[in-house]
Order: structure tokens, then C-alpha cells, then sequence
């Protein structure tokens, strides 16, 4: 049906480039799309050319955010001498859901795996050192992924920070082995912080 549409295919071709959407799905939303109102079509259009364009990494913890400091970084009710450290800026909202932790975070961006050709300089960790020269830090919480590549990035960081001085914990197992830390649920979550252990 879209085979002589060059633009509605082409639309259907991007949709089908997000995560977990197949071309029936793609070709749902291309439909969706050209059933809105133009005005309706154009604001989606713009949100996501200005999310593109206005969201970049915090300066702080490298999560995103529209401003120079992100809300969380830039809160004094936060304890920035205890640092949360994450994988991926959406696991910082999966933390942020159990509201039991009152830390800030650091986002990393992946983690080590040779396999896929991403080594230490790939990721965000001389941004966590940095961040630990002040001396203000008392805590860091190696909340990776409990994946083989999660844990192995958890002990490289861990090696490099404990000769600092600084505890390093690690997230207690409440978070099954093999599961992604945004799709836990908020019960999950704070017993594995309740339950961290050094590493």
C-alpha cells in the first residue's frame, strides 16, 4: 500500500529504526502521524527536533538535561558526598521513582565489553574521577547492570577509586542477574540500596 508513497515510506523507514518497533508497528505510527491535524503533526515534529537540538549531558554526571547543571546536581537538598553510579541516564528515573535515595548520580554511558569494542575511554569514568578530587565524596554505589559486563565495570571503577580512600558499594542481588535496572520495580530497587555491600 506505502510502495508508491516515497515520503510515506520513508517515514515508516525511520519509525522502524527505534528499538522494538517492527514495520507493522512503523507503519501504525506512520498512519497515526498523517491522521493528526498538520498543527498536531508539526509540534511533534518540533518536540523532537528541540529535545535533539536542547538536550545534552549534564557538566556534573554526564545525564541529560536541557540546562548547564541538571536539577538533581544543582539541588542542595541532595548529599553530593554519596555518588550513585549508573549505566544509563534511565536508570537514574528507575532510582528516582523508590525515592529512597537522597545522593546524586553519575552516568557512565555503557559499560566495558571488549566484544563490542568498548573500552575504558569509552565511557564517562574520568569525569567520576574527577568529580572525586574534591575530597567531598565519602561514597560511591556501583549500581551497573548485574550483567558480566555490569560487574566487571563495577570492579574496574571499584580498583581505581579505593586507593582514594573512598567506600565503594556495590548494589545487593533484590535485582535478578541479567536484568536491566529501568524495568525493576520501586521495591526491587530500594532493597538492593538498602542491602549494598562494599566491593
Amino acid at each position: 500500500m506505502t510502495n508508491n508513497i516515497i515520503s510515506l515510506n520513508e517515514l515508516v523507514n525511520q519509525f522502524s529504526r527505534l528499538p522494538g518497533i517492527g514495520k507493522k508497528t512503523a507503519q501504525r505510527l506512520a498512519f497515526w502521524i498523517l491522521e493528526q491535524p498538520p498543527k498536531q503533526a508539526k509540534a511533534f515534529a518540533d518536540a523532537l527536533i528541540t529535545a535533539r537540538e536542547k538536550i545534552h549531558f549534564c557538566k556534573v554526571c554526564q545525564s541529560l538535561t536541557d540546562l548547564d547543571i541538571c536539577p538533581i546536581c544543582s539541588n542542595d537538598n541532595r548529599d553530593k558526598s554519596v555518588i550513585c553510579v549508573v549505566e544509563d541516564p534511565k536508570d537514574i528515573l528507575a532510582f528516582e521513582r523508590t525515592r529512597e535515595f537522597s545522593g546524586v548520580y553519575h552516568v557512565l554511558h555503557g559499560v566495558i565489553s571488549p566484544l563490542d569494542n568498548i573500552s575504558p575511554d569509552d565511557l564517562k569514568i574520568k569525569e567520576l574521577m574527577a568529580r572525586l578530587a574534591s575530597g567531598e565524596v565519602k561514597e560511591i554505589i556501583m549500581a551497573t547492570n548485574p550483567t558480566v559486563e555490569g560487574e566487571a565495570t563495577a570492579s574496574y571503577i571499584s580498583r581505581l577509586i579505593k586507593p582514594m580512600g573512598v567506600k565503594v558499594s556495590r548494589l545487593a542481588y533484590g535485582v535478578p542477574v541479567g536484568a536491566d535496572l529501568q524495568y525493576a520495580d520501586e521495591y526491587t530497587l530500594a532493597r538492593a540500596l538498602e542491602g549494598r555491600n562494599e566491593i
